[in-house]
């Protein structure tokens, strides 16, 4: 069984991801999705915001 893994690029849908698996052949098998953090100095005290996220899915090749 073939896996390949698929990051939701910057400027795409998660929607025009499956589509882009699906005409390569893949179908999704699990998602995981991670917080994207950027440090601010205030003063000083180090604070992290949540700037974004990373979506992964990981998918099998159809037969």
């Amino acid at each position: 069984m073939s896996k390949r893994k698929f990051e939701v690029q910057e400027n795409e849908s998660i929607d025009d991801c499956l589509n882009r698996m699906k005409q390569l052949g893949y179908t999704p098998v699990r998602r995981t999705e991670k917080p994207i953090f950027q440090e601010v100095i205030k003063g000083n005290e180090t604070i992290y915001e949540p700037v974004g996220r990373e979506i992964v899915f990981e998918a099998v090749l159809i037969k």
